[in-house]
């Protein structure tokens, strides 16, 4: 099966100035980042990708890993030059919509050709700063929510990671921008799976999944389930697969984030699990076709 692989990582830490991989063993929201705070390049990824059996990877994302750079489009500089041998296929990077820059540092990034949209994380928990990756709802900061209208202006995707407390407000402010593409990262972060933690969860994809322009990645999920599996899983696959439809669906490995608790292959066997049921072309969609579409994959 063709595979896209819609949310990756690479780094070098001699190439970019990447301030929380050179920060050894202080805790994310994700757990401890040690085994990972080392140079990840394309070989690192494709010997990862190459334990997976029954895939062809045909392309891939990359997203963008560090919002504290000083100068983000040094990322994409970097990728860039990476990019000749296939990986990445398209990037995606950071722009803080707060600054007055803003406008600046998105022209900058789309002098690169594979540059395709933003990821500025906007996961908040007032009363859980050990799982937040920003320090105030954005959301609410009025410089964000003028600069998200240039996403519009220069037909640029949005990657929306959040948390399920924040998604019927993100969605009566999304509503507002019919025109931009915007992708629900890490199966909108699912960190509190009791009864009452998936209800709030499902309530707020559902409202998001009522806006026609949001898509969703399956990844992500050994952020907040260090057992995860295809089984224990299952329940959040078929609500997404319920309320978005295989058109509306991509697959992201997340790594090497998720190689703290799993292999690649490990991966996309769950993934491969999941849409076995379902029609040779709705398989293709979540394996690949979703995603190429989404970030205009050629």
């Amino acid at each position: 099966m063709k595979l896209f692989d819609a949310h990756h990582h690479l780094w070098d830490l001699g190439a970019v100035d990447y301030l929380w991989l050179k920060q050894l063993g202080v805790p994310k929201p994700f757990g401890d980042p040690t085994p990972i705070q080392k140079d990840y390049l394309p070989q690192h990824f494709l010997d990862d990708v190459s334990g997976a059996e029954d895939v062809f990877l045909v392309g891939s994302a990359h997203i963008q890993v560090d919002g504290a750079l000083a100068d983000p489009v040094s990322e994409t500089s970097w990728l860039s030059k990476l990019s000749k041998s296939g990986i990445p296929s398209v990037i995606v990077g950071f722009v803080d919509l707060t600054k007055e820059d803003a406008e600046a540092v998105l022209k900058n990034h789309l002098s690169f050709d594979q540059f395709r949209g933003v990821r500025q994380i906007i996961g908040f928990l007032e009363q859980r700063p050990d799982l937040s990756f920003t320090k105030e709802h954005l959301l609410r900061n009025s410089s964000w929510r003028e600069n998200f209208a240039l996403l519009s202006k220069h037909n640029l995707s949005f990657d929306l990671q959040l948390y399920p407390e924040q998604m019927k407000e993100a969605a009566e402010f999304l509503v507002g921008f019919p025109n931009v593409s915007v992708v629900i990262d890490h199966a909108g972060s699912p960190y509190e799976q009791t009864d009452s933690g998936l209800r709030l969860w499902r309530d707020g994809l559902s409202v998001l999944a009522k806006l026609p322009n949001i898509h969703i990645k399956l990844s992500g999920f050994g952020m907040y389930d260090s057992d995860w599996s295809s089984e224990s899983s299952l329940l959040l696959f078929q609500t997404i697969l319920d309320l978005f439809g295989a058109h509306r669906i991509m697959w992201g490995s997340n790594f090497p984030v998720d190689g703290l608790v799993s292999s690649y292959s490990f991966c996309v066997n769950q993934m491969m699990k999941w849409i076995s049921p379902l029609s040779p072309d709705e398989q293709g969609l979540i394996a690949s076709g979703t995603a190429k579409k989404f970030y205009r994959v050629t």
